[in-house]
């Protein structure tokens, strides 16, 4: 099988030696061959050839590398769009902060450079981990901007007026309407709830966001005297752990932004079945009514 098993890669490695640009000038020239000569032997070598390379080139350690390496430079590709998109949809106070964050992380990667070359290992896994931290950084400082955009178009108040109001209006209200009003109020409890969580998560991604700000001046400091590496990258551990942890949270509220929740099942009931014989208009017959 030309597929890793499983556990490892899952690249198919036959599809691509089939997709590889010299393949393609092979069976090309193949098949021009054929058309100049007019015969068809050309075509049978050429199938045979087709063949042995499928059978030989998938299984090569090197080739397999290289799919590797084109996979890896392809993931880096989209995953630095993905960060481009993320830096394009901040405000340019946000932006001018991660500026500084990179000026910060330039600073301790040329003061470390200095090294000897028995301290670049440790050099090396700094670097590693300040950009991710960066990464980690600019993830941060997009979800504080969602949750503070969030924040300031919402009116909690409005929200607890709706729902008492709604609550009041029970009593007097035909049992179907109450059915589907209660629904209503405890959609927007939800949503109160709802904006406390992001309430308190802004300000645990503001706390986070400082933090790495502030542990990355100090390794800035500490570069200028050039203090042992291994330290730094032991600090630089602690504090990617604890991006982590709130990167974790992060990713748990932002579900709070999906709009097609399962708590809006029900408050609409189905749509009136179309009488028997009755003929549906089009449409477009139908707004031009």
């Amino acid at each position: 099988m030309a597929e890793e098993p499983q556990g490892s890669e899952p690249f198919n490695y036959v599809k691509e030696a089939l997709k590889w640009q010299y393949n393609w000038i092979g069976l090309a020239g193949a098949l021009g061959f054929a058309l100049v000569s007019g015969a068809g032997l050309p075509l049978l070598l050429g199938a045979g050839l087709e063949l042995i390379y499928l059978s030989l080139v998938p299984q090569s350690s090197r080739f397999r590398r290289l799919v590797r390496s084109w996979k890896y430079a392809e993931e880096k590709r989209r995953h630095e769009i993905t960060l481009s998109a993320l830096f394009n949809e901040l405000p340019p106070e946000m932006r001018l902060r991660y500026a500084d964050l990179d000026r910060l992380c330039r600073s301790i990667r040329d003061n470390y450079g200095r090294l000897s070359s028995t301290s670049q290992m440790f050099v090396k896994q700094m670097e590693e981990r300040l950009e991710g931290l960066q990464q980690a950084y600019l993830r941060l400082l997009h979800a504080a901007y969602q949750h503070r955009e969030y924040l300031r178009t919402t009116d909690p108040e409005a929200i607890k007026r709706d729902a008492a109001g709604l609550q009041r209006s029970l009593p007097s209200e035909a049992p179907k309407v109450q059915e589907i009003n209660r629904k209503r109020v405890e959609i927007l409890t939800k949503r109160l709830e709802k904006h406390g969580k992001i309430r308190e998560n802004c300000e645990v991604v503001d706390a986070q966001c400082a933090a790495i700000e502030d542990v990355l001046e100090l390794i800035r400091d500490q570069s200028v005297s050039l203090r042992d590496p291994q330290q730094v990258n032991d600090q630089l551990e602690n504090l990617v752990r604890d991006v982590e942890q709130t990167e974790e949270t992060v990713r748990q509220v932002e579900a709070i932004f999906e709009l097609a929740t399962p708590e809006m099942s029900g408050i609409l009931g189905p749509l009136p079945a179309e009488a028997p014989g009755s003929s549906a208009a089009p449409p477009r017959d139908r707004l031009r009514t």
